[in-house]
């Protein structure tokens, strides 16, 4: 239901992966949380950690292309952690346990293979979540969206963490689910307090004005390069709040293919308004 089997039997080896990488690209800052932990701003995150599923670590985890668009933009010590799992729903992500000292981001791998101890007063400023790809709108798992979006934004926020909603999008062979999609993400923000990425509207977007860009792999679920490019462009305008019209890094994407991308997730975004 959540992915193709292929997806499922790399799913464990893709997760770990991707967390690894996530740790090893980590700046030198955390490891201990404080007794109490400061509370969350609206700025744009230093330390955001992307909890999720294999929407996110298909094309080599769109937190590094996130990471690579402000690169290029001349932005420099910020943090991603991705925590994936392959056809995870929310609820199967023990947010809690990435908070605990000691624990997620504690170490980081820096030059000639040395390992430093990181020493920061919280982990993550910023956690952006994602359910799997049809439970907000199905009939037995949206309670369990709404239930654990409520429990996780209480998580974040005790922690210093600002919580966020990355809305996905729809299959390629169920357009209807867009609109489906982006109600049940802008109540559950809407019910707490939580920032909402917009990326399925930019895939809805995208497809209306250029459908000669295929956003899709082959199983018309998970993102091709172009449609991970787009949702890093999306977070890239909503969370830190840049826009990606005509920054150079194009993932390899066509420049005019890149270009439709930055400015279908800058308009998107500055029309979103939920």
């Amino acid at each position: 239901m959540f992915a193709l089997n292929f997806a499922r039997r790399a799913g464990l080896i893709a997760s770990v992966l991707t967390v690894l990488f996530g740790l090893a690209a980590c700046s030198t800052t955390v490891a201990t949380a404080p007794a109490t932990a400061a509370a969350p701003t609206d700025a744009p995150p230093k330390a955001l950690l992307w909890a999720g599923n294999s929407f996110f670590y298909y094309n080599n985890s769109m937190h590094g292309h996130v990471g690579a668009m402000l690169g290029a933009t001349g932005v420099k010590g910020v943090r991603q952690t991705s925590v994936t799992i392959s056809g995870a729903g929310i609820n199967w992500h023990d947010l809690a346990s990435y908070f605990k000292p000691g624990g997620m981001a504690s170490y980081s791998f820096v030059a000639n293979n040395e390992v430093v101890f990181n020493t920061f007063d919280r982990p993550y400023d910023a956690v952006m979540m994602m359910d799997c790809s049809q439970c907000p709108i199905h009939p037995q798992l949206k309670p369990i969206f709404f239930d654990t979006a409520r429990k996780h934004a209480a998580t974040a926020r005790a922690n210093g963490a600002q919580p966020m909603l990355f809305m996905s999008w729809a299959y390629q062979d169920k357009p209807e689910m867009t609109d489906q999609l982006a109600a049940e993400y802008i109540v559950a923000g809407r019910e707490n307090k939580a920032l909402v990425v917009p990326a399925g509207l930019a895939f809805a977007k995208s497809i209306a004005k250029r459908p000669d860009i295929n956003l899709y792999a082959s199983d018309k679920r998970h993102p091709s390069l172009a449609g991970t490019y787009l949702g890093a462009a999306v977070v890239l305008a909503t969370v830190f709040k840049m826009s990606p019209v005509g920054i150079s890094y194009t993932a390899g994407l066509a420049p005019d293919v890149a270009q439709h991308l930055q400015n279908t997730a800058w308009e998107t975004v500055q029309n979103f308004k939920p």
